[in-house]
C-alpha cells in the first residue's frame, strides 16, 4: 500500500496485517489489524513516528523508499508492534536520531540493541522544532507499558496517541469517520490493553482535555478525523458505573454445570437481570473482555477438576482478575464428584479484584431441587444488587 496524506506534509506509511490472528499469543484477532506509522515533513527536518511489526518491515520501507532524508525517529512505544522495525531504519538513515521518553530509552537498547548514545530523550511537555512544525512530547506512562508517551503536531492539532484510542482492526479504511464501523474493535482493544489501567487513563484524558485536538492518529486501526466519539466513549468506559450486566463464563464436562448455568440464567432473566454466558472452550477471550467493561457482576461455573476449578475457568478468573473491571459482585457455582474446593481456589485467583463474594453454589453430581433453590437465592441476590443500575443492553 502507498503512503496516504491525513495532513499536508503528514501521510500514514504504515502497514496492514489481514491476516494475523493472535496478538502476544494470547489475544484474539477477529479483524486483523494495522501497524501505523506516520512521516511527518517541517520545512527543515522530517521525522517517523513509529514503525512497524518486524513481519511487515518490508512494507514500512517500501513507502520509504523515495524519502531521501529522516532526521529523526519518535518511538513512542517499545513493544516490537511498534518499534521493532527500527533496526532496518537506522541501517537505511544511519544519521538518524531516536526520539523517545527517558524510561523508553533503555528499554530500546535492552529490547532492540540499539545503542543509547542513539536516543534522545525527552521530558514531559517538551517540544521539537522541524521548522514550521513543532511536537509536543506528553509522557503517559502505561498506555499500557510504562514508558509510553504521546506526540502532539501543534500546528496540525493533530494527537499521535500510540496505543491510546486504538482498534486491532485491518481495513482500507483510512479514517474512523463516526465510529460506526470502528466503535466496537476499539472497544475491545480498550477491554483487553486498557482497561488494567483505567484509574491511569482517566488521568491521561484529564491532561488531553487542555489540548485543542482535531484527529487522533493511533497506532492501531484508523485514525479518527472526527475524534469526539473516541473521547467521549474513553470517557464512558472509565468513568462510568458498571450496568445491570451478569456475566457467566462457564465449563460442563458432564453437564451438571450447564444444568446450573442454564437455571441460573433463566432465573436472573427473571429477575430483570440481563446475562452474557460464555462457554469458555468456545469463547473468543475478546468478547468475554468486552463485556468485562460494564458488568456488575461475574458468576463462574466450573465443574471440580482435581479439587479446583476447571483449567479453563482458571483462566477465565486469572484474565479477570488481570483486566481489573468495575465489577461489585462475584460468585462460583458448579459440581463435584465427591470433595474439591474450586469455589475456594476460584477466589483465591482473583483475589485483586475488590467485589463482594456472594455465597457459592456447589452440587455433588447431579443438580438437585435443593441446588435449584440455591441458585434462586443467588439469583435474588445478584437482582438486588443490581437495583437502580442502568440497562446492561
Amino acid at each position: 500500500m502507498k503512503a496516504r496524506e491525513i495532513r499536508p506534509g503528514v501521510s500514514w506509511v504504515g502497514a496492514i496485517d489481514w491476516d494475523r490472528r493472535l496478538f502476544d499469543e494470547l489475544i484474539p484477532l477477529p479483524n486483523g489489524t494495522s501497524y501505523n506509522s506516520y512521516l511527518v515533513r517541517g520545512s527543515e527536518k522530517t521525522a517517523l513516528i513509529d514503525t512497524a511489526d518486524p513481519a511487515k518491515s518490508e512494507t514500512l520501507l517500501a513507502q520509504l523508499e523515495a524519502v531521501e532524508t529522516l532526521d529523526y525517529l519518535i518511538i513512542q512505544h517499545v513493544e516490537q508492534d511498534h518499534s521493532g522495525s527500527a533496526p532496518l531504519v537506522l541501517d537505511k538513515y544511519p544519521d538518524i536520531q531516536i526520539i523517545s521518553s527517558p524510561k523508553a530509552k533503555t528499554m530500546i537498547a535492552d529490547h532492540l540493541g540499539i545503542p543509547e548514545a542513539r536516543i534522545h530523550a525527552v521530558e514531559d511537555r517538551e517540544s521539537l522544532s522541524l521548522g514550521d512544525r513543532t511536537f509536543e512530547f506528553i509522557h503517559a506512562p502505561w498506555v499500557h507499558w510504562p514508558e509510553t508517551m504521546l506526540t502532539y503536531l501543534k500546528e496540525e492539532k493533530l494527537l499521535f496517541t500510540c496505543d491510546l484510542f486504538g482498534s486491532h482492526l485491518a481495513t482500507d479504511e483510512l479514517f474512523s469517520g463516526d465510529g460506526s464501523h470502528v466503535c466496537e474493535a476499539a472497544k475491545r482493544y480498550y477491554a483487553e490493553i486498557m482497561m488494567p489501567f483505567a484509574h491511569l487513563i482517566k488521568g491521561h484524558l484529564e491532561k488531553l482535555s487542555s489540548f485543542d485536538i482535531e484527529m487522533i492518529a493511533p497506532s492501531h486501526g484508523p485514525v479518527h478525523n472526527n475524534p469526539g466519539w473516541i473521547l467521549d466513549a474513553y470517557s464512558h468506559w472509565v468513568h462510568d458505573a458498571p450496568k445491570n450486566l451478569a456475566l457467566i463464563p462457564f465449563t460442563s464436562m458432564h453437564e451438571s454445570t450447564a444444568l446450573m448455568v442454564d437455571y441460573l440464567i433463566e432465573a436472573l432473566n427473571d429477575r430483570g437481570v440481563h446475562v452474557h454466558s460464555f462457554h469458555m472452550s468456545k469463547t473468543d477471550l475478546g468478547e468475554y473482555a468486552i463485556h468485562l467493561v460494564d458488568a456488575a457482576t461475574v458468576i463462574f461455573g466450573t465443574p471440580t477438576v482435581l479439587v479446583g476449578p476447571h483449567p479453563s475457568i482458571v483462566l477465565a478468573a486469572y484474565l479477570t482478575a488481570a483486566l481489573r473491571p468495575k465489577l461489585q459482585n462475584a460468585a462460583v457455582i458448579g459440581s463435584y464428584g465427591w470433595a474439591g474446593k474450586a469455589a475456594e481456589k476460584t477466589q483465591q485467583l482473583c483475589e485483586q479484584l475488590k467485589v463482594t463474594w456472594l455465597d457459592p453454589v456447589f452440587a455433588k453430581g447431579a443438580p438437585t431441587q435443593e441446588t435449584y433453590a440455591q441458585l434462586n437465592r443467588l439469583a435474588d441476590e445478584v437482582a438486588s444488587r443490581h437495583k437502580g443500575l442502568e440497562s446492561g443492553e
